[in-house]
């Protein structure tokens, strides 16, 4: 009886901790995935933002459109090429699920003719809502101006913490 007593009291403590860890994996996608408020997470992105000029000054870009991938929404850009071959951006993304994402970019800048390009990396500054206390760096930015209607196209990939 005491075997059989100890055997109950260890498949007991057994089935509670498959039951715990189940749960801990359950909540880790899901504060993964942001439903978990004040959880830290890691965000994954590889999106491809599509924009169009909103407004130019001299070298400086205001762009505005959507962004797919990891993160579906709206994007807003002030893309500044700062000399012939650098720009420097700041990125304001606003998440289908609510709040925002905000960031500043640098990087290298090719004029090739009817296009542009540019590639460097991005920082996670800021962020607002569910993202709220977002930061990273690191996150590869990169893109193409075409010079005619000086639309952009996007593209970050990375990780950041929220």
């Amino acid at each position: 009886m005491h075997t059989r007593s100890r055997i109950r009291r260890s498949f007991t403590a057994v089935a509670l901790a498959t039951g715990t860890c189940a749960l801990a994996l359950t909540m880790g996608a899901t504060g993964a995935s942001g439903s978990t408020a004040g959880a830290a997470r890691t965000v994954s992105l590889n999106d491809t933002a599509h924009l169009h000029k909103t407004s130019s000054h001299g070298f400086n870009l205001y762009e505005s459109g959507s962004t797919s991938g990891s993160i579906s929404g709206t994007i807003t850009l002030h893309l500044d090429v700062v000399s012939t071959n650098r720009v420097t951006a700041q990125i304001s993304v606003h998440p289908r699920g609510g709040g925002s994402i905000n960031g500043s970019a640098s990087g290298s800048y090719r004029n090739n003719g009817a296009t542009a390009s540019f590639s460097g990396s991005m920082s996670v500054t800021s962020g607002s809502g569910s993202y709220s206390g977002s930061h990273g760096s690191g996150l590869s930015f990169s893109g193409t101006i075409e010079r005619t209607t000086d639309a952009v196209t996007v593209h970050v990939s990375g990780h950041f913490s929220s």
